[in-house]
């Protein structure tokens, strides 16, 4: 009963403080047209692009109330093309190896790209953005949707580039047809997106018809009090007179902007239309949006239904393959995920809604959303709310891998965690190793705090959720993400190091989105040796390899694990969006093309050339493009090196995500476990202990992920331990002396 009044007067409190909160925005709104505190302005001359580059980036120090204007360096240009490979050499250049997170010389860059902003062909306008992670310690990158990196591009700025921290919370206000920025203190503001996105909106929007032409990212309470902060990036929807967000989710980027004391960057530019990017060829551009739009249209409701219910489409696909994580990834289906299947999320998700595209003239229009979503708790419990999603990943994580089949609970999940500004994956992942943890009785509830936290209790997931945001309680350790988690437990409780990290589903720090890899050694590798962590926007070949069963051998995976990371990394250098590439394609492509070919989808490899040269005026080969992003990508394993990471040990995942670790796992897959231990390993398992088969199995599946890294390895050009060879920086043309100087640290 006490726990339970206790329990009653912490929602008053939040209940109360939100009131406050709202109160102070209507004030600020009043007052502060009136009375702003501007601790700095700068002018510049509106954007002039041409060829789809303005070749100048802006600059602030918050540190120092400083805004310039700098210059993308020719030979920049040249060698790292554009977006991601701008922000990964500009934030090298500001950081040295010993350079932490919440350093002030640490900075948060936003790209756009040469590409970005196009309005004639679906996908255009991503925004990518490049920092410091507090979760790995290293360079991280993120892409998002929203109307950021278009404005941003339009308003004469090819990157936004923040440096140093503010000494309280700041809005950067940058007016791309007035050219004007402004840095303006604020103070008892909600960081929350939800309130606070609709009042920036209103605030920096002359009418109505104005918002349209208004972006804001913000981020909320659980960036600042979490590791897993995400930022959210806004576009405003006509029909539904409603702001939409789309997230930069992974590493902790929002930690890194609350870090800061950045409350909003609030874009403001009008005036997009087809010749925004004053194309060198604008035919070519016209050319391959015709060819794909038709696709769109004609065979996405046979395919897979993008324009219906989005990614979440997936969730039948990975159960039916058994790829569903379940319970912190130990099974890959459950007889309850038919309560979350894709036809449950067609029925919540409004449809043929023009205000799901994510920017202009994108046909796919992924990025639905459920209306009037009446919340159950937290601060604002009791409202009909917007809630944007849920993705394949949240729906899988709060659902599958938590064991919370509820499509409610799901949806909860997904809006608190937008609201308060943190990663859906980070947070599911973890708790469902906080759930196994529990059920293991490596934690319990005096450790907790109370919390029961059993799979399937969406009660005490979403109590943790609401912890987690305002760094209380249990909430306080579970913000720090699965890798610094199995510390504490470790060293204060004791727990047993090495189960923890079997089970504990993180690499290079990063929690684990949602597949299971056990059957999949390809998507194994992509998870490990992915340059960031295990995120599946890098290498996704879970269908290539365990389904369809294109990539048999060590080199045919080498190669899948060589090509399409590159491939993938491509889109972030030129302002792209990757599911118009392979979630449509054209209606023979698998009767023209077979095997890892037909992956590659040559048709909208053939659009991307001409959108390219289309934009830019150059002519780019599939093979140029290629080597486009192989710079892009080896600086990037580079960086990783320069921060005391990056070699083949840092690549090493969890056994979880290679082989069952617990008999109940073992047993689950009996049959196929079994088979492969006679047929593949030619063990007799005759009178063997299950404990036994695990054993010879698991060296079997370690052994084979060590030959799998060697393979990929020599195929990208790197040495033994994973790092780029001297030869290969030399061919790629990032042999600058830094470089060379920390290579030759690692040279045997």
């Amino acid at each position: 009963m006490v726990k339970f009044r206790e329990n009653n007067f912490l929602i008053y409190v939040l209940l109360l403080i939100n009131r406050l909160m709202e109160e102070n925005w209507s004030m600020f709104i009043k007052e502060n047209k009136k009375n702003k505190k501007i601790l700095t302005s700068f002018e510049f001359e509106p954007g002039k692009v041409k060829k789809g580059y303005t070749d100048r980036r802006l600059y602030i120090n918050l540190s120092e109330n400083k805004i310039e204007e700098k210059p993308i360096d020719l030979q920049v240009k040249e060698t790292f093309t554009g977006g991601r490979g701008y922000g990964i050499w500009y934030l090298w250049d500001a950081v040295s190896s010993k350079t932490k997170w919440n350093d002030p010389e640490n900075e948060i860059i936003f790209c756009t790209g040469p590409i970005c902003g196009v309005t004639q062909y679906s996908g255009t306008g991503k925004t990518h953005v490049v920092s410091l992670s507090p979760e790995t310690g290293t360079v991280n990158d993120n892409n998002v949707g929203g109307y950021l990196a278009p404005f941003l591009k339009f308003s004469g700025w090819d990157l936004l580039e923040i440096q140093g921290k503010a000494k309280e919370d700041v809005i950067i206000f940058i007016d791309g047809n007035k050219g004007k920025v402004i840095i303006e203190e604020v103070s008892g503001i909600n960081s929350d997106t939800y309130l606070l996105i609709e009042k920036l909106t209103e605030r920096y929007a002359d009418d109505e018809k104005d918002k349209r032409n208004i972006s804001v990212v913000s981020s909320g309470r659980g960036a600042e009090n979490t590791n897993l902060g995400i930022l959210n990036v806004t576009w405003y929807d006509v029909r539904r007179r409603k702001v939409r967000i789309k997230q930069a989710g992974r590493g902790g980027t929002g930690s890194v902007f609350r870090d800061k004391k950045i409350l909003a960057i609030v874009t403001k530019y009008s005036g997009v239309n087809a010749g925004s990017n004053n194309a060198a060829y604008p035919e070519l551009v016209t050319k391959a949006g015709r060819r794909l739009t038709k696709e769109i249209l004609e065979l996405d409701h046979i395919q897979n239904g993008m324009r219906e219910t989005g990614t979440v489409n997936l969730l039948d696909h990975m159960q039916n393959y058994n790829c569903l994580p379940v319970h912190n990834y130990k099974f890959g289906s459950h007889p309850e995920a038919f309560k979350i299947e894709n036809k449950v999320w067609h029925q919540r998700v409004t449809q043929n809604q023009a205000g799901d595209s994510c920017w202009l003239g994108c046909a796919m229009r992924c990025a639905h959303a459920v209306d009037d979503f009446e919340l159950s708790t937290g601060p604002l419990k009791g409202e009909k709310v917007l809630v944007d999603g849920p993705e394949y990943e949240t729906a899988a994580g709060f659902g599958g891998n938590c064991g919370c089949f509820d499509p409610d609970f799901i949806l909860e999940a997904n809006f608190y965690c937008d609201n308060y500004g943190i990663d859906t994956i980070g947070v599911s992942t973890t708790i469902a190793f906080l759930m196994d943890c529990y059920e293991n009785n490596i934690i319990n509830k005096e450790i907790t705090e109370g919390l029961e936290l059993n799979f399937g209790n969406a009660k005490a997931a979403l109590e943790l959720i609401h912890q987690m945001a305002e760094g209380k309680g249990f909430g306080k350790i579970a913000g720090l993400g699965i890798r610094q988690i199995k510390k504490i437990l470790v060293e204060k409780y004791g727990a047993d190091a090495k189960f923890l990290q079997d089970i504990g589903m993180e690499c290079k720090g990063m929690e684990f989105s949602e597949y299971v890899t056990k059957e999949s050694l390809a998507q194994q590798g992509g998870y490990g040796i992915a340059n960031k962590g295990p995120q599946h926007d890098e290498s996704w070949l879970i269908f290539m390899d365990q389904i369809n069963n294109q990539i048999p051998t060590f080199e045919d995976k080498a190669e899948a694990l060589h090509y399409f990371p590159l491939f993938r990394t491509w889109f972030s250098i030129v302002g792209l969006c990757k599911l118009p590439w392979n979630d449509i394609e054209p209606e023979d492509n698998k009767q023209k093309y077979h095997g890892m070919e037909a992956a590659k989808v040559p048709e909208h490899v053939e659009n991307y050339c001409w959108l390219f040269e289309g934009v830019t005026g150059k002519h780019l080969t599939p093979e140029e493009l290629i080597s486009q992003s192989e710079r892009v990508h080896n600086l990037q394993r580079l960086f990783n090196l320069k921060m005391g990471f990056g070699t083949r040990e840092h690549d090493m995942v969890p056994y979880r995500a290679v082989g069952p670790v617990t008999v109940e796992e073992y047993e689950s897959q009996k049959e196929l476990y079994d088979q492969q231990l006679k047929e593949t390993i030619k063990f007799d398992i005759e009178g063997k202990t299950t404990e036994e088969k695990m054993k010879v199995l698991r060296a079997y599946r370690e052994e084979q992920y060590q030959k799998l890294c060697d393979a990929v390895y020599n195929r990208r050009g790197w040495d033994s331990n994973g790092v780029p060879t001297l030869e290969t920086i030399k061919k790629l043309k990032i042999d600058f002396p830094e470089v060379l100087e920390l290579v030759k640290k690692y040279q045997s």
